[in-house]
């Protein structure tokens, strides 16, 4: 796998997990819905320690820097 994703969009997709957990956690946010904060959490800490986002592939994305020559 290629690393498709830059420092800042790691570092934000993390905090957004710390959030959806704290959410589903905290009691605020139950039911289906916080099942899928929680799955969706998960996958964002996944994809956040790969370096790797499989949907950027699909659309052509890519939020890392330029490698220097």
């Amino acid at each position: 796998m290629k690393k498709n994703m830059g420092s800042a969009d790691r570092i934000i997709r993390f905090l957004l997990a710390a959030v959806f957990a704290w959410l589903y956690f905290g009691g605020i946010v139950t039911g289906t819905f916080g099942i899928v904060l929680v799955v969706l959490g998960a996958v964002f800490v996944l994809t956040s320690l790969v370096s790797f986002c499989p949907l950027y592939t699909l659309v052509g994305l890519n939020s890392c820097p330029a490698k220097r020559s």
